[in-house]
């Protein structure tokens, strides 16, 4: 028996707020997780629990409410390339965790907006003007300021997560075109299935058995998975994404507090400086994104090149 639709609560800015704010502590939460669990074991095994106690869930609601009809697709081979892109994204994610304090990865992973304005032109024909193209270099050179050589290591983890957040636009555009004509529940569902299979192939070669403080761990990788995505999907649905959209970079300050804690890590001049220089670039392409948009809704397209 399909679940009706919940009714849209009315906008609240506040709550819509604390809601984002949440999410982005229990993502990093999760993010700190991963990276403790890569002293002892694989990045694939950490890929495969992450993966799996996310379909699980999920498969559980398909049954429970809309159905295996609900997964019905003509798009399957959309859905696949999702899957094996969000994979490669979890996987080299994971790795630069191994590779570099929290907050690096973290800050780097905010150069996903950058990639996904670059992509929506050859993916999606989007016409970018001079003003987001501006952003988008100006946000490469931040990556470039924090990625400067200190090592073998650090200059490997800060290509994997430059690598992940490149996957991670991919999978974005992929959405957009996806979501013209599929369920969100049938998206979902493909991408954790996909992950799930993709890491489980893998688990030969990276595989130790967790002990049983270790599979807690492992288990709050998916608990904090979920509760995140909760609140992330409550923040948009009580406030616009023009009010609580921004606040995703926040994470930045959670990334930095788990790190001190935990590692006794703190970043660099040099990471500080070129996070700031790829989050407000990532801001601005927010701002003139909106701004195009709301200028599609009122008068028509905007002029070539002016966005």
């Amino acid at each position: 028996m399909p679940i009706a639709p919940a009714s849209p609560p009315p906008d609240n800015a506040k709550i819509g707020i604390l809601c984002v704010l949440a999410s982005t502590f229990f993502f990093n939460g999760l993010n700190a997780i991963a990276k403790w669990l890569t002293t002892d074991y694989s990045v694939i095994e950490i890929t495969f629990f992450r993966n799996l106690l996310a379909f699980l869930p999920c498969l559980v609601y398909v049954l429970a409410g809309p159905g295996i009809d609900a997964l019905k697709t003509g798009r399957l081979p959309l859905h696949l390339f999702r899957g094996v892109a969000g994979f490669g994204s979890m996987l080299l994610v994971f790795t630069a965790f191994g590779l570099l304090p929290i907050a690096d990865a973290v800050a780097v992973s905010f150069a996903t907006p950058l990639f996904l304005t670059a992509l929506s032109v050859p993916m999606l024909g989007e016409k970018v003007g001079v003003h987001r193209w501006s952003a988008v270099v100006v946000g490469f050179l931040g990556i470039l300021l924090m990625a400067r050589p200190t090592g073998a290591g650090a200059s490997l983890g800060f290509l994997a997560a430059a690598a992940s957040a490149l996957l991670n636009a991919v999978i974005l555009v992929t959405v957009r075109r996806l979501g013209r004509t599929e369920a969100p529940v049938t998206i979902i569902f493909y991408q954790a299935f996909v992950g799930t299979i993709a890491s489980a192939m893998l688990l030969p070669f990276g595989w130790k058995a967790p002990t049983a403080a270790d599979f807690l761990a492992f288990a709050g990788l998916g608990l904090f998975g979920i509760v995140g995505h909760f609140f992330l999907t409550q923040g948009f649905r009580y406030a616009a994404a023009t009010v609580v959209g921004p606040f995703n970079y926040t994470g930045l300050i959670w990334a930095t507090l788990f790190g001190y804690v935990i590692w006794h890590d703190l970043p660099g001049p040099s990471t500080i400086l070129g996070g700031l220089v790829v989050i407000a670039s990532g801001i601005y392409i927010f701002y003139r994104e909106t701004r195009r948009q709301v200028a599609v809704v009122r008068a028509g397209p905007p002029h070539p090149g002016s966005d």
